[in-house]
């Protein structure tokens, strides 16, 4: 079989995603059993590597309980715990870490990072997170879409907010689910240059505005995130010029009917999200946060060989 990473959206086939996104649905449905038939062939000796260089909760705990619902076993390491601290260069890293384990996640503060340690490695390399992409979070994201509205081609989503990582990596699954994403951000918070140069030769139905009253008309699901993010020096500026994208029940209510409200998760209420909405009838983020357990299990599943 040849070596299968989970780099990011755009990365993969949109048969591959779609497959990974259907085995999900069947892994929660089956609960915490797995399903024979998306079971990895020597899961009970293999072990996942999970490195993180950015703290973290739902990542960290979902792909520990995933690994273990699935079979195998896991080490977890932060950035201190390896010679990569002390100057160790990656490509070694990945090498040494290739002759232990059978698949490693990194969550990285640079994408470059995880490119160079899938470059050197011979086992499957997954992104947990980089500062340009998110993929993870997004197979998490179309599941709980679809307990809601169902299969998500042909729909429309919005996002509102900073086009940070996650929001590029919405705009990659856009072209691979084909489903219209509008997005409202301020013009000097926009995707970086490298989505969007992407998006222009992508057949991907993605509008990018400044209006969110524009962005949510006939969206049946609403998504931001946190303004300030691990890294982010800019709090104070960056909370001025977010504060008109706020996820307001009055914005909610423009959106279609039915429209849900995600999240990924931390949240900060008052800020990007009312209370009203985030703890409303309309948020499915604990949905969501507990999706990401079921998509790491169909992730790892198909990186090691379970899904086709």
């Amino acid at each position: 079989m040849a070596l299968r990473h989970f780099l990011d959206i755009n990365s993969l086939s949109p048969a591959v995603l779609r497959n990974i996104v259907d085995a999900a649905h069947e892994m929660k449905r089956a609960g915490k059993k797995v399903p024979a038939r998306l079971s990895p062939e020597g899961i009970d000796l293999s072990v996942l590597v999970m490195i993180f260089e950015k703290p973290s909760t739902r990542t960290r705990v979902s792909y520990d309980v995933a690994m273990r619902q699935l079979g195998g076993q896991t080490i977890v390491l932060n950035h201190s715990d390896l010679q990569l601290g002390r100057g160790e260069s990656v490509s070694d890293t990945a090498k040494v870490l290739s002759r232990y384990a059978d698949a490693v996640m990194l969550r990285a503060n640079s994408h470059t990072t995880l490119v160079e340690l899938a470059e050197n490695s011979t086992v499957p390399v997954i992104n947990g997170l980089t500062d340009k992409s998110h993929p993870c979070q997004i197979i998490a994201d179309i599941m709980t879409f679809e307990e809601s509205h169902g299969p998500i081609r042909g729909q429309k989503v919005a996002w509102v907010g900073d086009g940070n990582n996650v929001a590029v990596s919405w705009i990659h699954a856009a072209s691979a689910f084909d489903f219209e994403l509008s997005i409202a951000c301020p013009g000097q918070m926009r995707p970086d240059k490298e989505a969007i140069d992407w998006l222009k030769n992508a057949n991907a139905r993605v509008e990018i505005t400044d209006d969110p009253q524009t962005a949510v008309r006939d969206a049946k699901c609403v998504v931001t995130d946190t303004w300030v993010s691990m890294g982010d020096t800019d709090e104070g500026y960056r909370k001025q010029v977010l504060g008109p994208y706020a996820v307001e029940q009055s914005l909610m209510s423009a959106a279609s009917d039915g429209a849900v409200f995600m999240h990924c998760l931390p949240a900060y209420r008052g800020h990007e999200v009312s209370a009203e909405v985030i703890d409303g009838p309309q948020s499915v983020v604990f949905d969501e946060a507990e999706n990401r357990l079921h998509a790491q299990k169909a992730i790892l599943s198909w990186c090691l060989g379970g899904i086709a």
